[in-house]
Formats: C-alpha cells, sequence, structure tokens
C-alpha cells in the first residue's frame, strides 16, 4: 500500500513539474510571438495586401503616378492608405508635386513632420469627398462636402472645373473611385 502512495505522489509531483515547465515555455512562446504581432501590426489593412488583378483603386493609382510622388508621402506621413482604398466610391482631388512645390517654401517639410500628422491629415481629407462624378458631372455643383467635415467650392469657367480653387487637369477611374488631377494644393479654410 505504501508502494502505490509513493507511486501516486512521484507521479503527481511529475505531472505538476511537467505543467509548470510548459507553463514557463509558453511564456516565454508568448513574448515572442507580441513581438511578430507588433511587427504585423504596423502594416495592417487593405492598403497592404499586394493585387495585380484587379481594376487599381485610388492608392494604387498615386503610387503608379510620377506626377504625384509628394502627395503619396504626405498620405503615408498622415496614415491615410486604408482610407483610399476603401470600397467609396470616393473622389480624390490629387494635386501633383507641381501643385505642392508651389506653396511657400518650407510648408511640405513641416507638414510631414509627425507632430504635424493631424494637421496634415485634415488638409488630405479636404482633398476627399464620396462619390464618383466626372469633371462633367462636376459642373452641376456650386459646393461640395468634404472627408473633413468642411466644405469645398466648385466653380465653372467654360470648359474648366475649378475644386477650391484647383483647376482640374485630368481624371482616372479607379476601382473605387475616381482621381481627379488638379494643378493646386486645396487647402481648407481656417476655422
Amino acid at each position: 500500500m505504501k508502494t502505490i502512495t509513493n507511486l501516486k505522489l512521484l507521479i503527481g509531483s511529475f505531472l505538476v513539474l511537467t505543467i509548470l515547465v510548459s507553463c514557463k515555455n509558453e511564456a516565454k512562446s508568448t513574448e515572442s510571438t507580441s513581438v511578430e504581432v507588433k511587427e504585423v501590426v504596423k502594416k495592417q489593412g487593405q492598403a497592404f495586401i499586394e493585387d495585380d488583378e484587379s481594376t487599381p483603386n485610388i492608392l494604387n493609382i498615386a503610387i503608379g503616378s510620377p506626377d504625384h510622388t509628394t502627395l503619396v508621402a504626405a498620405v503615408q506621413a498622415a496614415s491615410l492608405e486604408n482610407a483610399l482604398v476603401n470600397a467609396g466610391p470616393l473622389m480624390v482631388f490629387a494635386p501633383t508635386n507641381a501643385a505642392f512645390d508651389a506653396l511657400p517654401a518650407g510648408t511640405v517639410e513641416n507638414l510631414l513632420k509627425p507632430e504635424n500628422k493631424e494637421a496634415l491629415a485634415n488638409i488630405l481629407k479636404y482633398h476627399v469627398t464620396p462619390g464618383n462624378y466626372s469633371k462633367e458631372f462636376l459642373k452641376k455643383f456650386k459646393k461640395l462636402g468634404q472627408a473633413n467635415n468642411q466644405d469645398v467650392m466648385v466653380v465653372v469657367e467654360g470648359d474648366d472645373v475649378f475644386v477650391g480653387g484647383a483647376k482640374i487637369l485630368g481624371s482616372v477611374k479607379a476601382g473605387n473611385g475616381i482621381v481627379h488631377v488638379v494643378d493646386k494644393v486645396i487647402l481648407p479654410p481656417q476655422e
């Protein structure tokens, strides 16, 4: 009888020891997994899915345009990539690099600083509105409600359409809306 009790005690001790060792190894495994998850979290969402078969979305079009590298850098600095790939439909009034270059010296560099992320996001959202309207259809509007909850004026002069003072130079259809290339950065009114 004493032998059976000692055997049970030995088996029980072995099980407890095994459980403790397993928990300790699992804790180490969890730590390394959390580090890996942090790396993945940085670049998650639809904007980071690679897809060569679908119709390009607004972000794909901007990234593929050599005339919009400053806009893409600004979108990335403001962490708005995922907003430009959502289902939409969206209209983006996309300033060219020349439009950004026309701003006062140092403006772009200042806006790209991490501490100005909110102000940059506000400016970029002022270039986005829900819808998928051609330049011709935009001639019917007097103003548009932008993604930053402010209105922008639409002015028609002959065949030209100006949104917030920026002239639409051309348009590119996207899978989730339309990109209207404009010649100026549209700055939201100061409140």
